[in-house]
């Protein structure tokens, strides 16, 4: 099994790596060697098999092409922007999101006999209000963000790809990611985790939106494992809808607050500071909250079924499995 990973260097990117060095097979294939690639510099890992690690842009000329080259059977295409960076800098947001994907896409269509499974990380942000009390499998994608539109053209060249034999792929629509380790990155969402991420550091966090907003997350582990579940799904059973919406946790912020509590105390919470960001509360509010991830559920799909689950993972992988 040879596997390539774009957005190497990423949170699920770096967490994804970890795992298949852990496990040393995919599909029950032994693997024969990972190519890591990212278009920040990163130094790859140490395993028993082969890793190589590039650091390019994928939207430059032969960059795709050489990646294709590599014939991985398996591609899981991670690499983009965030929802925050891409709607703020449009150009950039479609030069990664789109022109990369594009890029890829293209490359592995025009390599004759090749065909790899593809795992492409889509977003729940291609949907758009207004928005049903819970969004069922067969709500249209209408996004209203670039970044969500960036993604839903992606999912619409994978799966018009795979109709036509290009490659075997399948776009997996992520809640969002929580609690993200790590330094505060430029994701619209990124307050998500930083309010439980920094009270469990003892560190000040700030709230931008109101404590009604809902939202639907899942953990970094959760995450991979949506995508190592993607990388065996039998085509067969996932039909000609590509695109899957995955399942989560849904609460309101103020429910994470008291997740937080429970877990952290009086002390954590009282770390958060509410000031409202006129900015990231208007991008919040095109955003799903609810989802009926039933056909994802039925593919063996799974996440967590509580936000406390989500919080202690963060204190068991990032923390030690304890507070201080």
């Amino acid at each position: 099994m040879r596997i390539a990973i774009t957005g190497a260097a990423g949170m699920v990117g770096r967490k994804l790596t970890e795992r298949l060095i852990a496990d040393g097979t995919l599909n029950g294939a032994a693997i024969e060697s990972l190519h890591l690639q990212d278009i920040v510099p990163f130094e790859p890992p140490q395993a028993s098999f082969d890793i190589t690690a590039e650091t390019s842009d994928l939207a430059d000329p032969g960059v795709a092409e050489a990646l294709a080259a590599r014939d991985a059977d398996m591609v899981f295409h991670l690499a983009g922007v965030v929802s925050g960076e891409a709607e703020a800098n449009f150009d950039k947001g479609y030069r990664a999101n789109l022109d990369g994907t594009r890029f890829l896409f293209d490359a592995i269509r025009l390599r004759e006999g090749y065909a790899p499974r593809v795992v492409y990380s889509s977003s729940i942000a291609v949907f758009g209000a207004p928005f049903p009390p819970a969004i069922g499998d067969d709500f249209q994608q209408v996004p209203l963000t670039s970044y969500g539109a960036q993604k839903q053209i992606g999912e619409l060249i994978l799966t018009d790809y795979t109709r036509r034999g290009f490659m075997d792929g399948v776009a997996l629509r992520l809640p969002t990611i929580c609690v993200r380790p790590g330094k505060p990155n430029l994701a619209a969402s990124g307050f998500f985790s930083s309010i439980i991420r920094e009270p469990l550091a003892g560190k000040e966090a700030v709230l931008p939106v109101s404590r009604d907003v809902v939202h639907t997350h899942a953990s970094p582990r959760s995450a991979v494992g949506f995508l190592l579940h993607a990388a065996g799904l039998p085509s067969e059973e996932i039909g000609p809808r590509r695109a899957i919406t995955l399942p989560g946790v849904a609460v309101s912020v103020g429910e994470q607050i008291e997740a937080l509590r429970r877990i952290a105390g009086d002390k954590a919470v009282a770390l958060i500071r509410e000031q409202h960001d006129p900015a990231i509360s208007a991008i919040v509010e095109f955003w799903p909250q609810r989802f009926e991830a039933n056909r994802a559920s039925r593919l063996g799909f799974t996440a967590e079924t509580s936000f406390d689950d989500i919080i202690r993972i963060h204190i068991e992988d990032e923390l030690g499995g304890s507070l201080q």
